[in-house]
């Protein structure tokens, strides 16, 4: 017994340090302030008040329309002006209606400016999925704008006043946001029609378009209330067909702890899924009608590692839109952005407002100048204008579109010489047919998806100028005007078939790539192969460029200077070419200005397994101690590929690449044995600086340019359950100089792992908490269904935290279950190391947590029935003495006021006043109010119970010391014995009076952490409640009310527990017998239900096993009461007895 006495401390001592340290350092990582990219937006807000209709069910509400400029103008007429497209925009928690001002003002100067400079990067396109069955597989250019254009109508922004409260904290206030959502977007429509009618009566002209939707903007909570608007039975049909959202939840709320906010997310959320669906009637079949939502878009935009409030995994779609009709996209990732960035500053970062506001431009149709009514031609505008190229260039994003070639048949090894059919999947006007055997191409090249447009000015310098490459690298340093030549076939003869350039010149006016088919002999020759010729400049994509480097002098050399761009080339894209040309334009001339920025491309043919290493789970977790490091040797592959076995965002890395050569082992400079420093300026010269491409499935891309020293996360984590990528995998993919030499450093960030966790794993560790309650109180209603002794909750901690068992038994015995669910499920079972390390750290950080409560809580009742009974025992030692006669008529004073009759009905029936006054309080109040009433008699019950047990102690020993004992008949312990709060006597029982009421003591401090913890659950709620003002509060949800009812016939009648209902007989269940089994069975399965709910990250549902508990011991409660009645013997009695 005392080993295991040592084992059990052990486990609470561990869980106490795990939960400690993880807290700690978690949030000493997010408290420190991390650097902010983004640039303010300015602007000159106005916001004209809309005037409500009638029938607004909400008048604390109100609706605003926005105007940028500085100048005073006239409300009426310019609301009789409305003619643009109507703009909605949606607060989130606590936000505040003029939080719209940044997009709408650069949204104003975005349509008054035109189109961004035309780019000739490759765009991304549709995936497989979004793609789906459409005939569209993609975006037309003849519907985009260009820079020599002018949008065809501007957005008009309108805004709701939602009084800045707190919709993610309460599920009525939300619905009543959507309501009021619902009449806006309805008024709205209206006003357009009102003032169209009142142009009309002065112009006769009736030629223009009626806007027949709005586009939602919702941000935080605001983007979950637009979604909910759509599937509202009052809006308009068609009155929405277009979402964005920024930073918002869709699969849950980001503090899921109240019931009926939970359910409003699942409510709301089936209605999407089954908005997509067919209609089908009531036999089954389907109806010959489109679906409800099938015209509606959504665009999810989330802010990255940096939104410490609204993770990546809360704010995909995925699951609720299909692909077809939804995108979902991280600021990390998006074009022109590429940074991470807070909760807040996704509404004020200029970067952002002006991406999604030229976006939402080129939205509008030039016909019509109202949105396109295609649904996939909308999402196509999205999908080029914000999703960056990058994923589909390098095979992450499975791309319908991506390959130049698609093999049918077998070819050569190294993909040079075709023997069989091919066929072109994306060049428009550029097939490969087959002639004599080999590959040739037919037609123009002005024609292919990813040439330069004729428009493009090219200087065409003379063929002397052409320049053979022998090396698979090729290097250019300045825009010398140059066609560089490098023979494919001899490439992968050497079995390096595929070809990487990076470059900072620009795709189509600095840089031009072909693939011939052959190289001519001459002029004419080349004339002829001009039509055969392959252009793939524009599948270039575009990367973030670092700061530009600064020059050493005037004339002088600069530092290589950061990239924009890389064009990936894989071995079937190369498929049926012999030679891969790289031009680059002259150098323009300059005349009185600085000379222009340096010029750099890079390019190299390589074997792709050259470069890739794969670090395991073992590598990763010893770089937690340890730093680990690898060297990349000169003329490396210019693409190293790092596969991390252990998703980032479970395991953050430091990571940290130096330059320890570039090719100047031969220099003077390296013969003087240079310095660290000198050799990094030597290599900044040479070297152009590393580029860091992240790819995680969940999460998306994220882009480190210029690194050299960073630590990389990502959002996301592979062991949270229903993820559509099963794999914890995490791509890091370094574009480095194949001229230098690195050294490449890796540890793992442990303090980022920690805040990592408690970021992604918060709702888990909340639910799993509550289930280690459950099990703990199992425990004790075991011990008393089998007259033992009822453990303590740190004892139960204790005995549950004991390796390997029950330890395992609790903490994976629910993960079994889990799997379970998902395999016979629609969910993709998580990865099993991940999902079960996890796991496991969610149940020793709750038991930790359990542990911590059970020893505060332990402290304060001890520390207070101590003080009471030492005041007790030395008022009674001072009685009768002339000083105190003061103080005793002053309690005969204030005991007068136990006569009244009021005070003596609460005294003689304290149980059925704690029901009453919970029960109001939960019903027309709020259930946190019940819920507190609750906790209250549960404490002072608490007290008393352990004030009984000090004073019968102390009385103990004074029993042994006759001479000094304190005896004061009817003042002492007799005084406290018979029936006290259900429990027997010392005289009734074999048990002394001081062990009952330690046991008291110990059963109903379960009770009280467990309504302790659903009183904090409710505890946001409640503060969302305060905050409004008097008249505009609300009865609470009935689902709130419903269930913290259960919870308060719980903690009444659990209270009271002295009979032991027999559900089983001769069942065992974790090791224990369940002879005449009662309440432990409900503990053990609502253990196990709230550690599932956990696992689904629905930690309201715990509710859900506390009010059944609740509900079903009041039924056998009355059914004791009707045997008793009946004289039956069929409950029981708990035997007291030493033990």
């Amino acid at each position: 017994m005392g080993l295991m006495s040592r084992t059990f401390r052990i486990g609470v001592v561990v869980s106490i340090v795990v939960a400690g340290w993880i807290l700690g350092s978690g949030l000493v990582w997010l408290l420190t302030p991390v650097p902010n990219g983004c640039t303010m937006t300015f602007m000159y807000p106005t916001y004209i008040p809309i005037s409500p209709p009638l029938n607004m069910t909400s008048n604390r509400y109100a609706i605003y329309l926005y105007h940028e400029g500085w100048k005073k103008i006239d409300n009426e007429l310019h609301l009789l002006k409305l003619s643009g497209v109507p703009v909605l925009f949606i607060p989130g928690n606590g936000g505040s209606y003029k939080q719209v001002r940044s997009i709408a003002a650069e949204s104003d100067r975005a349509y008054y400016g035109g189109p961004f400079e035309e780019s000739f990067f490759q765009q991304a396109g549709f995936t497989s999925q979004e793609a789906g069955s459409s005939s569209l597989g993609g975006l037309r250019k003849d519907v985009l704008y260009t820079a020599q254009e002018q949008y065809a109508n501007k957005l008009d922004w309108f805004t709701v006043d939602l009084e800045g409260e707190h919709s993610a904290m309460d599920g009525r206030i939300l619905e009543e946001h959507t309501d009021y959502v619902v009449q806006a977007i309805n008024r709205i429509l209206d006003r357009y029609k009102e003032s169209m009618e009142a142009r009309s009566l002065q112009t006769k002209d009736t030629g223009e378009f009626l806007p027949k939707s709005v586009i939602l903007v919702g941000h935080s909570m605001g983007g979950f209330v637009a979604r909910a608007a759509v599937v509202h039975p009052q809006l308009r049909k068609g009155a929405v067909e277009t979402i964005v959202t920024l930073s918002s939840p869709h699969l849950l709320a980001p503090l899921p702890l109240q019931p009926s906010l939970g359910h409003f997310f699942t409510r709301v959320n089936d209605a999407w899924r089954k908005g997509y669906e067919t209609p089908r009637t009531r036999t089954g079949r389907k109806r010959n009608a489109e679906p409800l939502l099938s015209r509606v878009v959504v665009v999810s935009v989330f802010g990255g590692t940096q939104d410490y409030q609204v993770r990546s995994r809360f704010a995909s779609l995925e699951g609720i839109v299909p692909p077809t009709h939804g995108l979902t996209i991280g600021a990390p990732g998006m074009l022109n952005v590429w940074l991470s960035m807070e909760h807040q500053s996704i509404l004020w970062c200029n970067q952002l407002a002006v991406q999604v506001a030229h976006t939402l431009l080129q939205l509008v149709d030039k016909k019509t100048g109202q949105p396109f009514d295609h649904p996939q031609m909308r999402l196509a505008v999205f999908v080029a204008k914000l999703r960056s190229a990058l994923p589909q260039v390098f095979g992450w994003l499975p791309s319908s579109s991506s390959q130049l070639l698609d093999k049918i048949d077998d070819t050569e090894e190294n993909g040079v010489q075709t023997t069989g059919e091919q066929r072109r999947l994306v060049i428009e006007g550029a097939k490969l047919v087959k002639k004599d055997g080999a590959a040739k191409v037919s037609e123009g090249t002005e024609n292919s998806a990813f040439s330069c447009p004729k428009s493009t000015r090219w200087i065409v310098e003379s063929k002397e100028k052409d320049l053979e490459v022998e090396q698979p690298t090729v290097t250019v340093l300045a825009m010398d005007g140059r066609r560089r030549w490098m023979d494919i076939q001899r490439m992968a003869a050497k079995g390096k078939s595929w070809f990487t350039l990076v470059t900072n010149l620009a795709p189509c006016t600095g840089v031009r790539v072909h693939l011939w088919p052959e190289k001519a002999k001459n002029a004419e020759g080349e004339k002829a192969l001009n039509q055969r010729l392959l252009e793939v400049t524009m599948k270039m994509a575009q990367i973030p460029a670092g700061p530009s480097q600064a020059q050493i002098e005037p004339g002088g050399q600069t530092e290589q200077p950061p990239p924009s761009g890389v064009l990936h080339l894989s071995a079937l894209d190369l498929q049926g070419f012999r030679y891969l040309t790289i031009s680059v334009a002259p150098r323009p001339t300059v005349s009185g200005r600085p000379p222009p920025a340096a010029s750099m491309a890079v390019g190299q043919f390589y074997n792709p397994k050259d470069g890739k290493t794969v670090f395991s789970p073992w590598w990763l977790l010893s770089s937690t101690y340890k730093q680990q490091g690898l060297i990349i040797k000169e003329n490396h592959p210019i693409v190293a590929d790092f596969s991390m076995a252990v998703s980032l965002g479970t395991l953050p890395m430091s990571l940290e690449i130096n330059t320890t050569s570039c090719g100047s082992t031969d220099s003077v400079l390296a013969k003087s044995k240079p310095t660290e420093s000198e050799l990094m300026s030597l290599c900044k010269l040479r070297c152009f600086p590393p580029v860091v491409l992240v790819w995680d499935p969940p999460s998306g891309l994220e882009v480190f340019p210029n690194l050299y020293h960073e630590t990389i996360s990502v959002d996301s984590s592979p062991a949270i359950w229903g993820s559509k990528y099963g794999s914890e995998k995490t791509t890091v993919l370094l574009l480095v100089d194949p001229h230098c030499e690195y050294r490449v450093s890796m540890k793992v960030s442990l303090f980022a792992a920690a805040s990592r966790f408690l970021l992604m794993h918060s709702l888990q560790v909340a639910a799993v908490t509550v289930a280690v309650l459950f099990f703990a109180m199992m425990r004790q209603a075991r011990a008393w269904e089998l007259d033992a002794p009822v453990p303590s909750v740190l004892n139960c901690v204790e005995s549950n935290m004991m390796f390997p068992f029950p330890f395992i038994t609790f903490a994976l015995g629910p993960l079994a279950v889990y799997v379970m669910l998902t395999v016979f499920g629609t969910h993709v079972v998580p990865p099993l190391l991940s999902f079960v390390a996890v796991s496991s750290f969610c149940y020793i950080f709750a038991n930790g947590a359990i542990a911590v409560l059970a020893i505060c809580s332990m402290t304060v009742f001890y520390t207070a029935a101590s003080l009471q009974v030492f005041l007790k025992v030395r008022w009674q030692s001072w009685e009768g003495r002339w000083h105190t006669r003061g103080f005793r008529w002053l309690f005969t004073c204030m005991s007068g006021c136990s006569t009244l009759q009021v005070v003596r009905t609460v005294r003689a029936k304290p149980t059925l006043t704690v029901a009453v006054v919970a029960t109001v309080l939960v019903f027309f109040v709020h259930p946190a109010l019940g819920l507190i009433i609750l906790l209250l008699a549960h404490a002072w019950s608490c007290h008393g119970a352990l004030c009984r047990y000090s004073l019968s102690h102390r009385q103990q020993k004074n029993l042994s010391r006759p001479s000094k004992r304190v005896n004061s008949p009817g003042k002492g312990v007799e005084g406290w014995k018979g029936q006290v709060d259900g429990v027997p006597s010392l005289e009734s029982s074999g048990t002394t009076f001081g062990e009952t009421q330690l046991e008291v003591f110990h059963q109903r401090q379960g009770l009280l952490l467990l309504h302790l913890l659903a009183s904090i659950m409710f505890m946001p709620s409640l503060v969302a409640w305060i905050q409004r003002p008097g008249m505009d509060r609300t009865l609470p949800s009935f689902v709130d009310s419903f269930l913290s009812f259960g919870l308060i016939l719980h903690g009444l009648h659990a209270s009271n527990s002295d009979a032991n209902i027999s559900l089983f007989s001769k069942l065992r269940l974790t090791g224990l017998p369940l002879e005449y089994a009662g309440l432990s069975v409900f503990y053990a399965v609502a253990g196990i239900y709230c550690y599932i709910s956990g696992l689904a990250l629905a930690p309201y549902r715990a509710f859900h096993a506390m009010a059944v508990i609740g509900y079903v011991t009041t039924v056998y409660r009355l059914r004791e009461k009707g045997v008793r009645g009946k004289g039956e013997l069929g409950v029981r009695r708990r035997h007291y007895h030493r033990h």
